[in-house]
């Protein structure tokens, strides 16, 4: 990578973590709260990590700008002026609905659960981190797949940014993630950013955009390299964006984008998106084989000009293109 291209990012690596591998001190601690792991700034709380209780370990809450909640607190609590559906729209988190014919996504008798199998780290710094590795479990006890989920926190881009990372290992035997819309990288925002009123929301101001210019309700079932939704909460703008990377599988993926305040990337889904014959969005992995997701998630304050998106998607693209090639040269594998 030549000069030119390490100057324009400078700017991106300083906040993000100071080029992703920062010293100890610094803004961010993790705190263990029980089974939960509590990510705080500044001595004030980001997010919890939630491994246990629901059918996939989670993020709830999660205070953006202002200190307000940018996510839904159903099921955690019922709040008024919140709708009440889809008990799996557990505010963040990474799923499927549809691995080896079993949902992941959904929470009854016959879904699978993500449950965890080793924390490798819970530390703050500069970023804080965690680091876990994990077992899909479908509802007869048998583990299906294994992965190993790294979470990261950061100031940058204006906001507070969390890189989410999965790679799913085909450990047990051959895993195919199904044709369905019900997947895979997502987020219940808070009532205010949805797009409409219902089931008793009142409140609804949102908007949205996605990468390729669609808008509001167009989102659905499109390919973007990124979506942002925002909106005012106790009378101030902001926002959240949905960054998807240009490593990903299939990439730029499409989004199960709702116009309730259900935000998900889903590189599977296409017979749902595109209206063709089920099965065409399958993706197998065969034993042994394993596959990365890497996401970023911006909690922004303005609207999508005034937070610029678009040039903080670019900038983090940049910023991991640097980390990644420099953690190849310090390993060797140039």
């Amino acid at each position: 990578m030549n000069s030119r291209i390490v100057l324009s990012v400078v700017a991106g690596l300083l906040t993000l973590g100071q080029a992703l591998n920062a010293a100890e001190e610094g803004p961010f601690t993790i705190k263990k709260n029980g089974d939960n792991y509590r990510v705080e700034i500044d001595g004030r709380l980001f997010t919890e990590y939630i491994p246990t209780g629901y059918n996939k370990p989670v993020l709830y809450p999660v205070i953006g700008p202002h200190g307000v909640g940018m996510t839904r607190n159903y099921p955690f609590k019922e709040v008024e002026g919140e709708a009440k559906d889809h008990v799996h729209h557990a505010s963040l988190w990474f799923t499927h609905g549809e691995v080896n014919g079993i949902s992941f996504w959904h929470n009854a008798k016959n879904t699978g659960k993500i449950i965890p199998a080793e924390l490798v780290r819970a530390k703050g710094g500069r970023r804080g981190s965690i680091v876990s590795k994990n077992s899909w479990v479908g509802p007869d006890g048998k583990v299906i797949c294994t992965d190993r989920t790294s979470i990261s926190f950061y100031k940058a881009f204006g906001g507070t940014f969390v890189s989410y990372t999965v790679t799913v290992f085909a450990s047990e035997g051959d895993v195919t993630f199904g044709d369905t819309k019900e997947g895979s990288m997502g987020i219940r925002t808070h009532p205010n950013l949805r797009l409409s009123n219902g089931k008793g929301v009142t409140t609804a101001n949102g908007h949205a955009l996605n990468s390729a210019g669609h808008k509001d309700k167009e989102l659905w079932g499109k390919r973007a390299k990124w979506v942002d939704y925002w909106g005012k909460i106790d009378g101030h703008t902001v926002g959240v964006a949905i960054f998807d990377h240009p490593d990903n599988l299939r990439h730029p993926t499409w989004w199960h984008a709702r116009d309730y305040g259900l935000v998900a990337a889903n590189p599977f889904g296409i017979h749902n998106f595109e209206g063709k014959k089920k099965g065409v969005g399958d993706f197998k992995l065969n034993k042994g084989e394993q596959q990365q997701f890497r996401y970023g998630i911006l909690f922004h304050e303005g609207d999508v000009q005034a937070a610029d998106i678009a040039g903080s998607y670019a900038k983090w693209v940049e910023a991991v293109a640097v980390y990644k090639a420099r953690t190849a040269e310090q390993t060797g594998n140039k």
